[in-house]
């Protein structure tokens, strides 16, 4: 699998996040605002009364602006590897684009929580000497974090020989 530049001239390739996290983090959405209608329903009804408890749909329109903020979201999250660097570009008003040299990372990790593992998910951490340049790439397919953590550290490893 080919990743990254074909040179050190080239462009970017980026990669965009599989859509596993945009599912998992939209469940979790309608969970929670399902959970939070039915609470304010529920003591609406039994504090004001039974008329009151129609209140608690407020939250439906939240649910729709979250769905919409999610997708946007996680469309903005994107990587890519470079001949001596990692790019991580996320964002959608306030764009944040990480740059992290591979003779400077430390630690590379992959992390599933329960969740993450239930939906087939995992994300690599990237950690540095300069707590600033830290980087995550949340959602990825454990067989893709194996694989990008394996050859983070093959290039770190590489990149720093000579210091």
């Amino acid at each position: 699998m080919e990743t990254g530049t074909n040179g050190e001239t080239g462009r970017a390739r980026w990669v965009g996040l599989p859509g596993g996290l945009l599912t998992l983090r939209r469940l979790l959405l309608v969970l929670w605002m399902t959970l939070l209608t039915a609470v304010t329903a529920v003591v609406l009804a039994l504090t004001a009364g039974p008329a009151w408890a129609a209140l608690g749909a407020l939250w439906l329109p939240v649910a729709a602006w979250g769905w919409v903020l999610l997708g946007r979201n996680w469309r903005s999250w994107r990587y890519a590897e470079r001949a001596d660097d990692l790019l991580i570009s996320r964002g959608v008003l306030w764009r944040e684009e990480t740059v992290v040299p591979y003779g400077r990372m430390q630690l590379v990790e992959v992390t599933s929580g329960p969740l993450e593992r239930r939906f087939g998910l995992a994300s690599v951490q990237l950690h540095t000497a300069a707590a600033a340049t830290d980087a995550k790439i949340p959602g990825l397919a454990p067989a893709e974090a194996e694989r990008l953590r394996d050859r983070l550290t093959e290039l770190g490893e590489a990149r720093s020989a000579g210091l």
